[in-house]
């Protein structure tokens, strides 16, 4: 009610969208890899999804998403296979289904720490991070930056 800065990634997404009414299933999962992220008109005019252009590579890999999204949500993002690749509710409260924290070393170090956690069969490690260089995705557009510039508060 509030509306506190709130920018949850991954599993971010089905917490605030559970919270919020949203219906979060396993119809649109992703595998660990590159995506290609579309942003929606209502995503072009929103001050923190702008500095994305129409479309942006990401990383992202998931068993549950958003299906649909309740009447106040404002759908952001989606991808080919995810309808609901980020959200905002109210002015400050984001989500997002890719992880924009995630450049390709970081991605290269989250497939083997995660590569025995069910996500993918653990001989498919190397077969993930050849084809995220082959990608070209090397970073995301800086969102966390641009979550700090427009909602940290001084004290």
């Amino acid at each position: 009610a509030r509306d506190v800065p709130f920018l949850g990634a991954c599993y971010g997404i089905g917490t605030l969208g559970r919270h919020q009414g949203a219906d979060v299933d396993r119809r649109h999962g992703e595998p660990v890899g590159a995506v290609t992220i579309s942003v929606t008109e209502a995503g072009a005019c929103d001050p923190l999804m702008e500095i994305a252009g129409d479309t942006f590579g990401a990383y992202g890999g998931h068993k549950e998403a958003i299906r649909h999204l309740p009447a106040h949500a404002v759908n952001l993002a989606s991808s080919a296979r995810c309808p609901v690749q980020a959200f905002r509710v109210g002015k400050r409260a984001y989500a997002t289904q890719f992880h924009p924290e995630l450049d390709l070393d970081g991605l290269a170090t989250r497939v083997e720490t995660y590569k025995h956690a069910g996500y993918f069969e653990p001989h498919e490690a190397e077969d993930i991070i050849a084809a995220a260089h082959a990608s070209g995705v090397t970073q995301t557009p800086n969102f966390l930056g641009r979550f700090v510039e427009l909602f940290a508060v001084d004290d």
